[in-house]
Protein backbone atom coordinates (compact mmCIF):
# COMPACT_ATOMS: atom_id res chain seq x y z
CA UNK A 1 0.00 0.00 0.00
CA UNK A 2 1.29 3.41 -1.21
CA UNK A 3 0.96 6.05 1.65
CA UNK A 4 1.01 9.33 1.33
CA UNK A 5 3.72 11.75 2.18
CA UNK A 6 1.44 13.08 5.48
CA UNK A 7 0.73 9.65 6.04
CA UNK A 8 4.29 8.66 6.10
CA UNK A 9 4.78 11.73 8.47
CA UNK A 10 2.90 10.84 11.18
CA UNK A 11 2.84 7.15 10.94
CA UNK A 12 3.74 5.37 14.55
CA UNK A 13 5.76 2.41 15.47
CA UNK A 14 3.25 0.84 18.06
CA UNK A 15 4.53 0.55 21.36
CA UNK A 16 4.33 -3.62 21.14
CA UNK A 17 6.40 -3.85 18.35
CA UNK A 18 9.01 -1.40 19.63
CA UNK A 19 9.15 -4.27 22.29
CA UNK A 20 9.36 -6.51 19.70
CA UNK A 21 11.99 -5.20 17.90
CA UNK A 22 14.27 -5.11 20.92
CA UNK A 23 14.02 -9.22 21.09
CA UNK A 24 14.14 -10.00 17.43
CA UNK A 25 15.74 -7.73 15.35
CA UNK A 26 19.32 -9.07 14.56
CA UNK A 27 21.43 -9.42 17.21
CA UNK A 28 20.46 -7.48 19.97
CA UNK A 29 21.37 -5.81 23.03
CA UNK A 30 21.42 -8.08 26.23
CA UNK A 31 19.47 -7.22 29.42
CA UNK A 32 22.19 -7.18 32.32
CA UNK A 33 21.26 -3.96 34.20
CA UNK A 34 19.59 -4.45 37.33
CA UNK A 35 17.57 -1.29 39.48
CA UNK A 36 20.98 -0.58 41.25
CA UNK A 37 23.71 0.20 38.08
CA UNK A 38 20.58 1.86 36.52
CA UNK A 39 19.91 4.29 38.93
CA UNK A 40 23.69 4.98 39.20
CA UNK A 41 23.73 5.34 35.18
CA UNK A 42 21.27 8.40 36.25
CA UNK A 43 22.85 9.62 38.99
CA UNK A 44 26.35 9.47 36.98
CA UNK A 45 25.14 11.52 33.91
CA UNK A 46 23.61 14.33 36.20
CA UNK A 47 25.77 14.43 39.72
CA UNK A 48 28.43 15.99 39.12
CA UNK A 49 28.12 18.43 35.77
CA UNK A 50 26.19 20.74 37.40
CA UNK A 51 27.78 21.40 40.63
CA UNK A 52 31.40 20.90 39.48
CA UNK A 53 31.52 22.94 35.51
CA UNK A 54 28.16 24.52 35.14
CA UNK A 55 28.25 27.32 38.50
CA UNK A 56 30.58 29.24 37.31
CA UNK A 57 28.12 30.14 34.02
CA UNK A 58 25.40 30.17 35.74
CA UNK A 59 26.15 32.16 39.30
CA UNK A 60 27.28 35.43 37.56
CA UNK A 61 23.40 35.19 35.91
CA UNK A 62 21.68 34.58 39.33
CA UNK A 63 24.10 35.46 41.85
CA UNK A 64 22.97 33.84 45.52
CA UNK A 65 19.65 33.00 43.62
CA UNK A 66 21.34 30.35 41.90
CA UNK A 67 19.79 28.25 44.46
CA UNK A 68 16.34 29.30 42.91
CA UNK A 69 17.67 28.04 39.50
CA UNK A 70 18.39 24.60 40.91
CA UNK A 71 15.14 24.37 42.57
CA UNK A 72 13.34 25.15 38.88
CA UNK A 73 15.42 22.88 37.42
CA UNK A 74 14.57 20.09 39.68
CA UNK A 75 11.09 21.04 39.74
CA UNK A 76 10.81 21.14 35.86
CA UNK A 77 12.63 17.67 35.79
CA UNK A 78 10.58 16.08 38.20
CA UNK A 79 7.58 16.66 36.41
CA UNK A 80 8.64 15.39 33.20
CA UNK A 81 10.74 12.43 35.06
CA UNK A 82 6.93 11.23 36.42
CA UNK A 83 5.95 11.18 32.37
CA UNK A 84 9.48 9.51 31.49
CA UNK A 85 8.44 6.87 34.55
CA UNK A 86 5.26 5.84 33.02
CA UNK A 87 6.24 5.96 29.30
CA UNK A 88 9.26 4.14 30.06
CA UNK A 89 6.72 0.93 31.64
CA UNK A 90 4.33 1.78 28.59
CA UNK A 91 6.98 1.38 25.51
CA UNK A 92 10.69 -0.41 27.85
CA UNK A 93 12.81 0.02 24.34
CA UNK A 94 16.04 1.53 23.53
CA UNK A 95 15.92 5.15 22.14
CA UNK A 96 14.68 7.04 25.29
CA UNK A 97 12.13 10.08 24.11
CA UNK A 98 12.91 9.13 20.62
CA UNK A 99 11.35 5.61 20.49
CA UNK A 100 8.53 7.36 23.13
CA UNK A 101 7.67 10.13 20.34
CA UNK A 102 7.24 7.27 17.62
CA UNK A 103 4.97 5.24 19.57
CA UNK A 104 2.71 8.41 20.15
CA UNK A 105 3.32 11.67 17.29
CA UNK A 106 4.75 10.08 14.45
CA UNK A 107 7.58 9.41 12.78
CA UNK A 108 8.70 12.89 11.40
CA UNK A 109 8.49 14.32 14.91
CA UNK A 110 10.95 11.13 16.72
CA UNK A 111 13.23 11.98 14.05
CA UNK A 112 13.03 15.83 14.83
CA UNK A 113 13.29 14.54 18.70
CA UNK A 114 16.29 11.94 17.85
CA UNK A 115 18.28 15.20 16.13
CA UNK A 116 17.57 16.81 19.97
CA UNK A 117 19.10 14.31 21.66
CA UNK A 118 21.96 14.04 19.71
CA UNK A 119 22.58 17.43 19.63
CA UNK A 120 22.19 17.35 23.79
CA UNK A 121 24.44 13.90 24.29
CA UNK A 122 26.96 15.10 21.58
CA UNK A 123 27.81 18.06 23.05
CA UNK A 124 27.32 17.48 26.38
CA UNK A 125 30.14 14.79 26.34
CA UNK A 126 32.35 16.98 24.72
CA UNK A 127 31.45 20.09 27.27
CA UNK A 128 31.92 17.81 30.00
CA UNK A 129 35.35 16.29 28.97
CA UNK A 130 36.16 20.14 28.42
CA UNK A 131 35.52 21.18 32.14
CA UNK A 132 37.28 17.70 33.17
CA UNK A 133 40.51 19.45 32.11
CA UNK A 134 40.63 22.03 34.80
CA UNK A 135 40.18 19.85 37.52
CA UNK A 136 43.20 17.33 36.02
CA UNK A 137 45.17 20.67 35.54
CA UNK A 138 44.51 21.03 39.53
CA UNK A 139 45.17 18.24 40.43
CA UNK A 140 48.90 18.16 39.00
CA UNK A 141 49.73 21.27 40.40
CA UNK A 142 48.42 20.07 43.78
CA UNK A 143 50.01 16.46 43.73
CA UNK A 144 53.25 17.29 41.53
CA UNK A 145 53.60 20.59 41.18
CA UNK A 146 53.05 20.33 37.06
CA UNK A 147 50.93 21.65 35.19
CA UNK A 148 49.65 20.63 31.56
CA UNK A 149 51.07 23.38 28.90
CA UNK A 150 49.11 26.14 28.09
CA UNK A 151 48.61 25.21 24.30
CA UNK A 152 47.60 21.57 24.86
CA UNK A 153 44.64 22.31 27.11
CA UNK A 154 43.08 25.31 25.52
CA UNK A 155 40.68 24.85 22.63
CA UNK A 156 41.77 26.47 18.83
CA UNK A 157 38.16 28.20 18.72
CA UNK A 158 36.66 30.58 21.38
CA UNK A 159 33.95 32.01 21.32
CA UNK A 160 32.82 35.28 24.34
CA UNK A 161 29.21 34.82 22.97
CA UNK A 162 29.29 37.82 20.00
CA UNK A 163 32.93 37.00 18.31
CA UNK A 164 34.67 33.51 17.27
CA UNK A 165 38.61 34.09 17.69
CA UNK A 166 40.62 31.40 16.03
CA UNK A 167 44.43 30.04 18.19
CA UNK A 168 46.28 28.24 15.42
CA UNK A 169 48.31 25.73 17.23
CA UNK A 170 46.12 25.30 20.29
CA UNK A 171 44.62 22.02 20.99
CA UNK A 172 42.61 20.79 24.51
CA UNK A 173 44.17 16.74 24.65
CA UNK A 174 42.81 16.39 28.12
CA UNK A 175 39.23 15.80 26.96
CA UNK A 176 40.37 14.25 24.07
CA UNK A 177 42.18 11.20 25.92
CA UNK A 178 39.79 10.75 28.32
CA UNK A 179 37.11 9.78 25.35
CA UNK A 180 39.23 7.67 24.19
CA UNK A 181 38.87 6.11 27.33
CA UNK A 182 35.48 5.96 27.46
CA UNK A 183 35.10 4.79 24.22
CA UNK A 184 37.40 2.02 25.32
CA UNK A 185 35.57 0.95 27.77
CA UNK A 186 32.47 1.29 26.32
CA UNK A 187 33.24 -1.18 23.55
CA UNK A 188 34.17 -3.70 25.96
CA UNK A 189 30.50 -4.02 26.94
CA UNK A 190 27.83 -2.61 28.87
CA UNK A 191 27.56 -4.98 31.71
CA UNK A 192 31.08 -3.63 32.24
CA UNK A 193 30.72 -0.26 31.73
CA UNK A 194 28.04 0.11 34.42
CA UNK A 195 30.03 -1.86 36.91
CA UNK A 196 32.29 0.63 36.32
CA UNK A 197 30.20 3.71 36.38
CA UNK A 198 28.55 2.21 39.19
CA UNK A 199 31.99 2.42 41.33
CA UNK A 200 32.83 6.18 40.37
CA UNK A 201 29.28 7.50 41.43
CA UNK A 202 29.84 6.02 45.19
CA UNK A 203 33.34 7.54 44.69
CA UNK A 204 31.50 11.07 43.15
CA UNK A 205 28.71 11.46 46.11
CA UNK A 206 31.33 10.81 48.98
CA UNK A 207 33.38 13.38 47.36
CA UNK A 208 30.70 15.91 47.08
CA UNK A 209 29.91 15.07 50.83
CA UNK A 210 32.74 15.56 51.49
CA UNK A 211 33.35 19.14 49.56
CA UNK A 212 29.95 20.40 51.78
CA UNK A 213 31.13 19.22 55.30
CA UNK A 214 34.29 21.23 54.83
CA UNK A 215 32.84 24.10 52.72
CA UNK A 216 30.23 24.58 55.66
CA UNK A 217 32.89 25.75 58.37
CA UNK A 218 33.72 28.88 56.25
CA UNK A 219 29.69 29.52 55.80
CA UNK A 220 29.22 33.40 55.70
CA UNK A 221 25.49 34.46 55.60
CA UNK A 222 26.13 37.92 53.72
CA UNK A 223 27.69 36.09 50.97
CA UNK A 224 23.76 35.60 50.31
CA UNK A 225 23.32 39.45 50.27
CA UNK A 226 21.91 40.65 48.23
CA UNK A 227 19.91 37.18 46.82
CA UNK A 228 19.07 38.33 43.75
CA UNK A 229 21.84 39.66 40.70
CA UNK A 230 21.19 43.64 40.98
CA UNK A 231 23.47 43.98 37.67
CA UNK A 232 21.09 44.24 34.73
CA UNK A 233 24.36 45.00 32.07
CA UNK A 234 23.48 41.47 30.66
CA UNK A 235 19.65 41.44 31.50
CA UNK A 236 19.90 39.08 34.09
CA UNK A 237 19.42 41.41 36.99
CA UNK A 238 16.52 39.52 38.99
CA UNK A 239 14.21 36.88 38.20
CA UNK A 240 15.51 37.20 34.34
CA UNK A 241 18.62 35.75 35.99
CA UNK A 242 17.45 33.64 38.14
CA UNK A 243 15.22 31.88 34.80
CA UNK A 244 18.75 31.92 32.54
CA UNK A 245 20.84 30.05 34.97
CA UNK A 246 18.13 27.62 35.63
CA UNK A 247 18.34 27.28 31.76
CA UNK A 248 21.84 26.78 32.39
CA UNK A 249 21.87 24.12 34.81
CA UNK A 250 19.21 22.29 33.38
CA UNK A 251 21.22 20.36 31.09
CA UNK A 252 22.62 18.43 34.53
CA UNK A 253 19.29 16.38 34.12
CA UNK A 254 20.48 14.54 31.29
CA UNK A 255 20.62 11.62 33.20
CA UNK A 256 16.98 11.18 33.69
CA UNK A 257 16.93 10.30 29.95
CA UNK A 258 19.95 8.29 30.00
CA UNK A 259 18.32 6.12 31.90
CA UNK A 260 15.09 5.41 29.50
CA UNK A 261 17.86 5.20 26.92
CA UNK A 262 18.62 1.92 28.40
CA UNK A 263 15.17 0.62 28.56
CA UNK A 264 16.52 -2.62 26.34
CA UNK A 265 19.33 -3.68 28.46
CA UNK A 266 17.45 -3.46 31.79
CA UNK A 267 16.16 -6.54 33.81
CA UNK A 268 12.15 -6.07 34.04
CA UNK A 269 12.22 -2.95 32.27
CA UNK A 270 8.83 -2.05 33.48
CA UNK A 271 9.49 -2.03 37.12
CA UNK A 272 13.00 -0.85 37.18
CA UNK A 273 13.03 2.10 34.81
CA UNK A 274 10.33 4.23 36.45
CA UNK A 275 11.84 3.21 40.00
CA UNK A 276 15.59 4.11 38.18
CA UNK A 277 14.20 7.33 37.48
CA UNK A 278 12.49 8.50 40.65
CA UNK A 279 15.28 7.30 42.42
CA UNK A 280 18.14 9.18 40.76
CA UNK A 281 16.00 12.42 40.79
CA UNK A 282 15.80 12.38 44.60
CA UNK A 283 19.48 11.84 44.65
CA UNK A 284 20.43 14.46 42.34
CA UNK A 285 18.20 17.08 43.71
CA UNK A 286 19.31 16.68 47.59
CA UNK A 287 23.22 16.73 45.99
CA UNK A 288 22.58 19.78 43.97
CA UNK A 289 21.40 21.45 46.52
CA UNK A 290 23.90 20.72 49.56
CA UNK A 291 26.51 21.79 47.69
CA UNK A 292 24.94 24.87 46.00
CA UNK A 293 24.25 26.00 49.66
CA UNK A 294 28.40 25.20 50.68
CA UNK A 295 29.66 26.62 48.21
CA UNK A 296 27.40 30.12 47.93
CA UNK A 297 28.02 29.95 51.48
CA UNK A 298 31.39 29.74 51.47
CA UNK A 299 32.37 32.66 48.35
CA UNK A 300 30.45 35.48 47.18
CA UNK A 301 28.91 35.51 44.17
CA UNK A 302 31.21 37.59 42.17
CA UNK A 303 34.25 35.19 42.30
CA UNK A 304 32.67 32.28 40.37
CA UNK A 305 33.10 34.38 37.29
CA UNK A 306 35.92 32.60 35.12
CA UNK A 307 37.20 30.64 38.03
CA UNK A 308 38.80 27.05 37.13
CA UNK A 309 38.18 24.30 39.18
CA UNK A 310 36.04 26.23 41.08
CA UNK A 311 35.03 23.53 44.11
CA UNK A 312 38.54 23.26 44.35
CA UNK A 313 39.60 26.54 44.88
CA UNK A 314 37.04 26.76 47.78
CA UNK A 315 38.32 24.62 49.84
CA UNK A 316 41.41 25.55 49.56
CA UNK A 317 40.63 29.20 50.19
CA UNK A 318 38.30 28.19 53.30
CA UNK A 319 40.99 25.80 55.02
CA UNK A 320 44.05 27.49 53.61
CA UNK A 321 45.55 24.30 52.88
CA UNK A 322 46.35 22.37 49.49
CA UNK A 323 45.18 18.68 50.52
CA UNK A 324 41.12 19.33 50.47
CA UNK A 325 41.61 20.79 47.36
CA UNK A 326 43.86 18.00 45.75
CA UNK A 327 41.19 15.48 47.13
CA UNK A 328 38.46 17.37 45.36
CA UNK A 329 40.41 17.35 42.09
CA UNK A 330 41.20 13.95 42.32
CA UNK A 331 37.59 13.19 42.68
CA UNK A 332 36.13 15.02 40.13
CA UNK A 333 38.81 13.49 37.79
CA UNK A 334 37.41 10.14 38.74
CA UNK A 335 33.47 11.21 38.85
CA UNK A 336 33.64 13.05 35.75
CA UNK A 337 34.92 10.44 33.72
CA UNK A 338 31.57 8.76 34.84
CA UNK A 339 29.47 11.67 33.09
CA UNK A 340 31.82 11.48 29.91
CA UNK A 341 30.63 7.88 29.72
CA UNK A 342 27.39 7.83 30.52
CA UNK A 343 26.64 10.86 28.03
CA UNK A 344 28.65 8.41 25.48
CA UNK A 345 26.56 5.47 26.23
CA UNK A 346 23.16 7.22 25.86
CA UNK A 347 23.94 8.83 22.43
CA UNK A 348 25.18 5.43 20.70
CA UNK A 349 21.80 3.91 22.32
CA UNK A 350 19.74 6.58 20.83
CA UNK A 351 21.95 6.48 17.18
CA UNK A 352 21.66 2.40 17.64
CA UNK A 353 17.29 2.76 17.97
CA UNK A 354 17.11 5.63 14.94
CA UNK A 355 19.37 2.85 12.88
CA UNK A 356 17.24 -0.42 13.82
CA UNK A 357 14.06 2.35 12.40
CA UNK A 358 16.11 2.55 8.97
CA UNK A 359 15.77 6.02 9.46
CA UNK A 360 20.08 6.54 9.60
CA UNK A 361 22.69 4.24 8.13
CA UNK A 362 23.01 0.67 9.09
CA UNK A 363 26.59 0.81 10.54
CA UNK A 364 24.96 2.34 13.85
CA UNK A 365 22.82 -0.81 14.93
CA UNK A 366 25.60 -3.42 14.42
CA UNK A 367 26.64 -5.35 17.81
CA UNK A 368 29.31 -7.35 18.71
CA UNK A 369 28.17 -10.87 19.34
CA UNK A 370 30.91 -11.22 21.87
CA UNK A 371 30.62 -8.30 23.78
CA UNK A 372 26.84 -6.83 22.90
CA UNK A 373 28.52 -3.45 22.46
CA UNK A 374 27.72 -1.50 19.24
CA UNK A 375 31.43 -0.99 18.07
CA UNK A 376 31.25 1.02 15.37
CA UNK A 377 28.49 3.10 16.57
CA UNK A 378 31.12 4.28 19.71
CA UNK A 379 33.55 4.53 17.38
CA UNK A 380 31.84 7.04 15.46
CA UNK A 381 30.77 9.22 18.41
CA UNK A 382 33.53 9.12 20.34
CA UNK A 383 35.47 10.53 17.38
CA UNK A 384 32.85 13.41 16.84
CA UNK A 385 32.87 14.44 20.30
CA UNK A 386 36.56 13.89 20.72
CA UNK A 387 37.10 16.59 17.95
CA UNK A 388 34.53 18.42 19.54
CA UNK A 389 35.82 18.36 23.03
CA UNK A 390 39.25 19.40 21.65
CA UNK A 391 38.90 22.01 18.83
CA UNK A 392 35.95 24.08 20.66
CA UNK A 393 35.33 26.02 23.72
CA UNK A 394 32.17 25.54 25.97
CA UNK A 395 31.54 28.83 26.20
CA UNK A 396 28.11 27.79 23.77
CA UNK A 397 27.76 24.00 24.39
CA UNK A 398 25.79 24.32 28.42
CA UNK A 399 23.15 26.31 26.69
CA UNK A 400 22.97 23.62 23.33
CA UNK A 401 22.61 21.05 25.34
CA UNK A 402 19.93 22.78 27.75
CA UNK A 403 17.71 23.60 24.56
CA UNK A 404 18.04 20.18 23.21
CA UNK A 405 16.78 18.44 26.68
CA UNK A 406 14.17 20.71 27.22
CA UNK A 407 12.71 20.15 23.94
CA UNK A 408 12.98 16.42 24.36
CA UNK A 409 11.46 16.65 27.65
CA UNK A 410 8.52 18.72 26.02
CA UNK A 411 7.90 15.76 23.88
CA UNK A 412 7.92 13.18 26.15
CA UNK A 413 5.35 15.47 28.21
CA UNK A 414 2.96 15.21 25.12
CA UNK A 415 3.35 11.81 24.63
CA UNK A 416 1.65 11.11 27.84
CA UNK A 417 -1.77 11.84 27.36
CA UNK A 418 -1.24 10.61 23.37
CA UNK A 419 -0.30 6.90 24.45
CA UNK A 420 -3.03 6.43 27.18
CA UNK A 421 -5.80 7.16 24.82
CA UNK A 422 -4.25 4.55 21.79
CA UNK A 423 -3.43 1.79 24.34
CA UNK A 424 -6.81 2.20 26.68
CA UNK A 425 -7.10 1.03 29.85
CA UNK A 426 -6.67 -2.44 29.48
CA UNK A 427 -3.02 -1.77 28.24
CA UNK A 428 0.31 -3.31 30.71
CA UNK A 429 1.88 -0.53 32.28
CA UNK A 430 3.57 -0.10 35.59
CA UNK A 431 3.83 3.62 36.71
CA UNK A 432 0.88 6.05 35.88
CA UNK A 433 1.34 9.91 36.35
CA UNK A 434 -0.95 10.41 38.63
CA UNK A 435 -4.11 13.11 38.77
CA UNK A 436 -4.90 11.87 35.14
CA UNK A 437 -3.34 11.95 31.80
CA UNK A 438 -3.37 16.31 31.35
CA UNK A 439 -2.59 18.26 34.66
CA UNK A 440 1.07 16.96 35.30
CA UNK A 441 2.21 16.53 31.64
CA UNK A 442 0.67 19.85 31.09
CA UNK A 443 2.85 21.64 33.87
CA UNK A 444 6.03 19.97 32.72
CA UNK A 445 5.61 21.30 29.18
CA UNK A 446 4.86 24.90 30.72
CA UNK A 447 7.82 24.89 33.28
CA UNK A 448 10.44 23.87 30.11
CA UNK A 449 8.96 26.27 28.63
CA UNK A 450 9.33 28.97 30.87
CA UNK A 451 13.36 27.85 31.44
CA UNK A 452 13.79 27.75 27.12
CA UNK A 453 12.41 31.38 26.97
CA UNK A 454 15.36 33.17 28.69
CA UNK A 455 18.40 31.15 27.01
CA UNK A 456 20.25 33.11 24.84
CA UNK A 457 19.90 34.46 21.44
CA UNK A 458 22.70 32.85 19.40
CA UNK A 459 21.83 29.39 21.47
CA UNK A 460 17.90 29.87 19.24
CA UNK A 461 20.04 30.27 16.23
CA UNK A 462 22.30 27.55 16.49
CA UNK A 463 19.46 25.18 17.40
CA UNK A 464 17.44 26.09 13.87
CA UNK A 465 19.90 25.52 11.87
CA UNK A 466 20.34 22.34 13.35
CA UNK A 467 16.99 21.66 13.08
CA UNK A 468 16.74 22.41 9.53
CA UNK A 469 20.00 20.24 8.99
CA UNK A 470 17.80 17.24 10.36
CA UNK A 471 14.53 18.04 8.76
CA UNK A 472 16.73 18.18 4.93
CA UNK A 473 18.23 14.66 6.37
CA UNK A 474 14.58 13.30 7.24
CA UNK A 475 13.27 13.89 3.33
CA UNK A 476 16.79 13.42 1.46
CA UNK A 477 17.14 9.74 3.68
CA UNK A 478 15.10 8.64 6.32
CA UNK A 479 11.54 8.99 4.91
CA UNK A 480 12.58 6.28 2.10
CA UNK A 481 14.60 3.72 4.08
CA UNK A 482 11.99 3.70 7.37
CA UNK A 483 11.36 0.31 8.52
CA UNK A 484 7.63 0.96 8.23
CA UNK A 485 7.38 0.91 4.61
CA UNK A 486 8.17 -2.51 4.63
CA UNK A 487 5.52 -2.79 7.33
CA UNK A 488 2.79 -0.92 5.03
Amino acid sequence: MNLTLGQKLFRTKPAERAHEDSQAHGAGLNRTLGLFPLTMIGVGATVGTGIFFTMVEAVPKAGPAVILSFLIAALTAGLTALCYAELAGRVPASGSSYSFAYATVGEFAAFIVAACLLLEYGLAGSAVAIGWSDYLNNFLQNAFGWEIPASLRSPMFVSDHSNLTVHSGNFNLPPVLLIVMCCILLIRGTKESATTNAVMVVIKLAILAFFAAIAFTGFDANNFTPFFNMDDSKGFAGMAGVTAAAGTVFFSFIGLDTIATAGEEVKDPRRNVPIGILAALVIVTVFYLLVAMAAMGAQPAHLFEGQQAGLSVILQNVTGKAWPALVLSAGAVISVFSVTLVTIYGQTRILYAISRDGLIPKTFQKVNPRTGAPVSNTLIVCLVVGLVAGLVDATFLWDMVSMGTLTAFIVVSIAVPVIRAKQGPGAEHGFKVPFGPYMIPGLSVLACLYIMKDLPLATYRVFIIWMVAAVATYFLYSVRHSRLNRKA
